[in-house]
């Protein structure tokens, strides 16, 4: 069962928390699912209940700016915002499973706040997975300057985000769906732009001294996400703390493609590993 509230966050903000619960004494784990760019928590419901089916109570919250979440659409009131809420979020699950090992599970954007949540050490986390990270937003350094200015003189500014979501998936139910949707958007802010150029060189600079376990799971014919990012935190990490698959014919959403089986299979063995049952 799905549950709706939401949590205050700084600046008299508000987060949309969904929330697929399990009693505490049952849940092997609770997954704190992370979106990415211009969408939101509700177009996650099969994985979380898949999630549940496993075993796994499962969070979500809708990133500021986005979803039913209050700000600007793609807009961020400081470069760190989705890192600072996530902290909430991590927070709030805590306090509502106390005692549980906690997993963060990040898609494309959702994918680099995760990855930085950790790389910065924010809140010890148990487990991590990558969704089709967004690790390398491929950005020339005249692009750099350019957004690292307009974050200082119009940190306000809003432009669509430039993702053609035809490349979502091979699914040709998913791009009409995410076009319909009401809480999906195309904007993207000076600061976002800024967090996506910066964050991703954050992770893979503590790429080599990684240690929460981490599964990687990306698209290897991503036309939204560049996958050498993916590779590149792939070849630096220590294979004793990261486990890597490539879906090489699959488009950037893994969870929503036409083969999506096999992702789920991949995740559910390595959760296994991790989180046995008793």
């Amino acid at each position: 069962m799905k549950l709706h509230r939401t949590l205050p966050a700084p600046g008299g903000e508000t987060l949309a928390l969904q929330d697929w619960p399990l009693e505490a004494a049952r849940a092997r784990a609770v997954v704190v699912l992370v979106h990415g760019l211009g969408e939101h928590a509700g177009r996650y419901p099969h994985v979380a209940e898949r999630l549940n089916a496993w075993g796994f109570a499962v969070r979500a919250a809708d990133h500021h700016g986005h979803g039913a979440s209050s700000g600007a659409r793609g807009g961020l009131p400081t470069v760190n915002r989705l890192v600072d809420d996530l902290a909430l979020v991590v927070d709030d699950a805590r306090a509502a499973y106390p005692g549980s090992p906690l997993v963060l599970l990040g898609h494309s954007l959702g994918g680099l706040v995760a990855a930085s949540f950790v790389a910065r050490a924010v809140r010890p986390v148990d487990a991590l997975v990558l969704s089709s990270p967004a690790l390398d937003a491929g950005i020339s350094g005249f692009q750099r300057f350019l957004i690292a200015t307009l974050s200082m003189l119009a940190p306000d500014l809003r432009v669509g985000n430039g993702l053609d979501v035809k490349y979502l998936s091979h699914d040709p139910a998913v791009a009409p769906a995410y076009r319909s949707d009401p809480l999906c958007h195309d904007r993207i802010g000076a600061r976002l732009a800024r967090f996506l150029a910066d964050e991703g060189v954050v992770v893979q600079a503590a790429a080599p001294a990684w240690h929460v376990p981490t599964l990687l799971i990306y698209a290897g014919d991503d036309r939204l996400v560049n996958p050498a990012g993916s590779r590149t935190f792939a070849a630096a990490a220590p294979a004793s703390v990261l486990s890597t698959t490539c879906f090489p014919a699959h488009y950037h959403e893994i969870f929503n493609e036409n083969e999506a089986a096999t992702v789920f299979d991949t995740l559910q063995r390595w959760l296994d590993e991790r989180f046995p049952t008793t």
